[in-house]
């Protein structure tokens, strides 16, 4: 059956699934949707990769990151931690060179910085354990796109965290965005068939 409208904001798709409008039109972003965004992501080397795909994504459209993606991971060996934390000048040239990666200087140096910042954490709080520890009490419940928020208290304490740990390019919006796509929050509207299926929190 043709996909229809159940909200304005969620979409029945013509295999009986009811999804997000971003996550209803395109192939890429529905497999996203259904495969991955909001399943739990705990191990170091995963948040870190997170971590970069949300630094790469600002001020460009997700789809572009989970297009480019394949690009980025060869681009930054694998977002291994302790590979990329050894790049030095030449690999700085190199990737701003490369017309796979996303070309922008702030957000390269980030990715590296941060790598070093990841290796150093381990001396205390792995960056995994750390993101981790902002987990709320409770998530939000979403029933439209309106309801969905862009930061929190926690996204708000983990960027003091993280920026006090040298961390850079991290903010309250995008660490949110880590946060719903790595399950620590459950951000999935009401109704859709995504909606509690993390094993983090409950079904509504």
């Amino acid at each position: 059956m043709p996909a229809t409208s159940i909200t304005p904001d969620l979409v029945v798709g013509e295999d009986g699934l009811a999804r997000p409008l971003w996550a209803s039109r395109d192939e890429l972003l529905m497999q996203y949707y259904d495969t991955e965004w909001g399943m739990p992501v705990t191990d170091e080397r995963g948040v870190f990769e997170r971590l970069c795909l949300e630094i790469f994504q600002s001020g460009l459209s997700w789809r572009l990151i989970l297009q480019r993606r394949p690009l980025l991971r060869e681009a930054f060996a694998g977002f291994d931690v302790d590979a990329v934390a050894g790049f030095g000048d030449d690999d700085f040239e190199r990737l701003m060179s490369d017309p796979g990666v996303i070309r922008n200087r702030l957000k390269i140096s980030s990715v590296m910085r941060n790598a070093r910042a990841t290796v150093a954490l381990r001396e205390s709080e792995p960056l995994n354990e750390l993101v981790w520890g902002a987990k709320p009490m409770t998530t939000p419940r979403p029933a439209s796109a309106a309801d969905v928020p862009s930061s929190s208290d926690e996204s708000r304490q983990l960027t003091k965290s993280l920026k006090a740990r040298g961390f850079s390019f991290v903010g309250p919006t995008n660490l949110f965005a880590l946060m719903e796509a790595i399950g620590i929050v459950d951000t999935h509207l009401v109704g859709s068939h995504r909606r509690g299926t993390s094993g983090v929190w409950p079904a509504d």
